[in-house]
This record gives structure tokens, sequence and C-alpha cells, in this order.
């Protein structure tokens, strides 16, 4: 395992000349679950992860790893990948969008976040797409490895003596926020403002990232559980997929609570699908991915209507959006040219944004901005990191959850107090040792 020279470090120039890497893929005869490989050494910086209903890829270890700042933290990304893809040997033996050389990345959501954004080269992948799984490694050594499946690992212990504790921004302080918001709403300022709160959960042992991570693919299988740099969780909502030309985003907007018995639950989902203020929500977030998306597509499909999305503790209101590429744009251009959508900013962007500064008084982080893989061709997956916590990098004991909902001039602030406290229950639940 290695890392960059001084030369790729935080804050300098992407166009230095990276390390040329060694690559190899192969195909591996294996069953297992993908998070059952990431090994018990692993720490909270070199699990990484994008796994939907047991296929995806996870990886461990640090081949190459670069950080950026700033409004340019996109643009930086990108041109540092495309050094490091440049010089690769990649010998792929199973050719499909994510084998060969892969990074995995997380982005802060503002431009003026404390937190840098982050790309990971892993030093060993696995993956699985259509029933068939690949092992790939890394190196910098100059000659390609003898591939096997490798090891699965120690089951991971959960989580002892988990305290929670108001973070940045308490229940009553995001009540007073979501208030101030609607009035500005109702003024005529703006449309709509997601607005965000945090909690605090502290272990009395460091936090096992593969006991989180195991816990959310049990229980939320429809969601993508990802994993970079000691950011975790279970997103519902794919920001944007590039695969072999084809586009994909699914929007999620308008949520209401589960109850735990189907009929009400299906009495709620009805309800949520005649909702103007979830609709007026929902529509907002639609228009705003396919404005962005539409420079770079040929044609498109919107669906008239959105479904509802069931997860276990809520239900969404969704519709997945599909197109054909018009240009080059690799998914991570893709995903920036997207970021921040309504669905986590608000409508307008730039008068949403500038609220979300003023009302949260706190650092999202990299919590809302886009998470996930991209390959050598551009292809890849990024999700919106939601349903997420980050582990904090000096106190491996804590982790930092975060939970938001979109405002309208219909919002209560009480209803949306509670529906934070939804959208919180995946990682509380995951912390859980039962």
């Amino acid at each position: 395992m290695s890392s960059l020279p001084a030369s790729e470090s935080l804050g300098d120039s992407p166009s230095s000349a990276a390390p040329a890497l060694i690559v190899r893929t192969t195909l591996i005869d294996s069953e297992e679950p993908l998070l059952a490989y990431l090994p018990t050494e692993a720490t909270q910086d070199d699990v990484v992860s994008w796994v939907r209903r047991g296929e995806g890829l996870v990886g461990w270890g640090r081949a190459l790893h670069f950080s950026a700042t700033g409004a340019a933290r996109f643009h930086d990304a990108e041109a540092w990948w495309r050094s490091v893809t440049a010089r690769a040997v990649v010998r792929d033996e199973v050719g499909v969008p994510g084998t060969g050389l892969v990074c995995f990345g997380s982005f802060p959501f503002a431009d003026d976040s404390e937190e840098a954004a982050r790309l990971v080269v892993p030093s060993t992948i696995v993956g699985r797409r259509d029933g068939r799984t690949w092992v790939t490694s890394v190196t910098l050594e100059p000659q390609l490895a003898r591939l096997g499946a490798p090891p699965v690992a120690q089951d991971p212990s959960p989580p002892s003596g988990v305290t929670f504790a108001d973070g940045a921004v308490s229940p009553s302080a995001y009540a007073h926020a979501v208030a101030e918001a609607v009035k500005r709403i109702s003024s005529g300022a703006l449309d709509k403002v997601v607005l965000a709160r945090d909690l605090i959960a502290t272990a009395s042992d460091p936090i096992d990232p593969r006991w989180v991570l195991r816990r959310l693919a049990e229980r939320y299988e429809n969601t993508w559980v990802f994993a970079v740099a000691g950011l975790l969780g279970a997103t519902p909502e794919l920001l944007v997929r590039r695969d072999q030309g084809l586009i994909t985003s699914r929007v999620l907007a308008g949520t209401i609570r589960r109850t735990g018995d189907d009929e009400a639950d299906l009495a709620l989902a009805a309800s949520l699908a005649r909702s103007s203020k979830d609709l007026e929500e929902h529509e907002y977030a639609v228009r705003s991915v396919a404005e962005a998306l539409a420079p770079h597509c040929s044609s498109m499909n919107v669906p008239e209507s959105p479904f509802v999305l069931h997860l276990p503790n809520v239900m969404h209101l969704a519709t997945d959006v599909a197109a054909v590429s018009a240009d080059d744009a690799s998914s991570l251009t893709l995903a920036a040219s997207l970021h921040p959508s309504a669905a986590v900013g608000g409508t307008p962007t730039t008068k949403a944004v500038a609220l979300i500064a003023e009302l949260e008084q706190m650092d999202r982080g990299r919590y809302a901005g886009p998470v996930g893989w991209m390959d050598t061709k551009g292809d890849g997956a990024w999700g919106i990191a939601l349903r997420s916590g980050a582990i904090l990098p000096d106190d491996p004991t804590t982790i930092r959850l975060y939970a938001g909902c979109g405002i309208v001039a219909g919002s209560d602030p009480e209803s949306e107090v509670a529906e934070s406290n939804a959208k919180l229950v995946p990682m509380r639940d995951a912390l859980a040792s039962d």
C-alpha cells in the first residue's frame, strides 16, 4: 500500500504527473456476499463500498488517493483521474463497467466546506455484476499480480455502549430554521430549500465500518450501500449512472414515515401520491435533474408522474429519468452538473444554497454531496450521500449522522422534525448490536 507523493497532496495541482499503476482484473468463482471480503484490519479510511442487492463493488487498501477543496473540486478530481488513467497499465479479463482501474469518490456539499473531496484507488477491489464476480489488483509495483479469490473476513463486532447527543443543530433549532425558511418561501424569496440537522453517536470502542455496512445492506436492500474515506451510508437516491451510453437518475423528493402496518402504509402511500405539498417538492427536483442533464443527452424520458418507493422506514415519491448520452461527459462530470439538485439544495439553486448557509449553522461536510465510483471510460454511478454518517477522522469512536428535509410553503416545523427523525433511523439502527 502506498500514498501519493507530495505533488498530489491537498491543494496542489492535479495536473502533476501521477505514478503509473499496474492493474489486473480476473474472474473468480464466488457467491460470498461482497461485504464479507472486507478484511478485519481495514481501517475506516481504507474501506470503500458501492453495493445494492448483492451486486456492486467493494475495496480496501490505498494504491493512490487525491483530495481537493473549493468550487473547482470536481474539475480538479476529474483532471487527476485522467492523469492517472493515462499512465496506467491495465489487463482486464472481464471488460464490463466496474472492472479494470476504478476510483471511488465523495465530495462536500458546499464550495466553502472545510472538508475535502476524496478520490481513492483501492489496492484490492472485488465486484459482481449479473452474477459474475471478479477481483482487481492495483499496485505501483512493475508486475501483474497473481489473482485469486480473497479470503472471507471474520465477522465484525457491533459497536458497544453507543450513546446519542444533539449535534450542531438540535431538534428545536431545526424547527426554528424550518419556520424561518417557510416565511422566506411564503414571501416569494424562493420556492424550496432543503435543511439538514445532525446527531452525534459515540461508542465505547472504535466503530467498525464493516458492521455498519452489513447492517445497512441487510435491512435496506433497495438502497446503494456506500463507504468512502469514513463516510458511510445507504442512499435511496441515485444522482446519475453512466453505463455504456445510457444515463439514468433516480429522483426522490416527498416523504412520509411508515407505520409498520401494511394496510395503513398503503393508505399513506396513496395520500403521499396525492399530496400537493409533496408533489410540488418532487416536481422541483425532477425539473432540476432534467434541465442539468439535457445538454449532455440526445434523448430523454421523464415520466409524467412519480411512483411511491417503499423503504423499511419511510416512503418517497420517486421518478426514474433515463437518457441517451450525446457526448463523452464522464459520470463524474454529469454528477457535477447535477449538484446540488433541488432534492438536496432547493429552487432556485443559488438562493437556496445561500439560505442553507444562513439557517443551518453547520458545515454539512460530505453529507448530501455526490458519492460513488468511476472507471477509466467514465462509466460509473454516483449517488447522493443521504442516510449517512461520517466517522470522525480524529476519533474513530464517534460518528456524525445527518438527515435533511425539503421545505416548501406548506411545510410544518414539527412535522419536518419528525421526518428528519425517521431519516435518521437507518444509521441509528445500523449502530445497534441486536
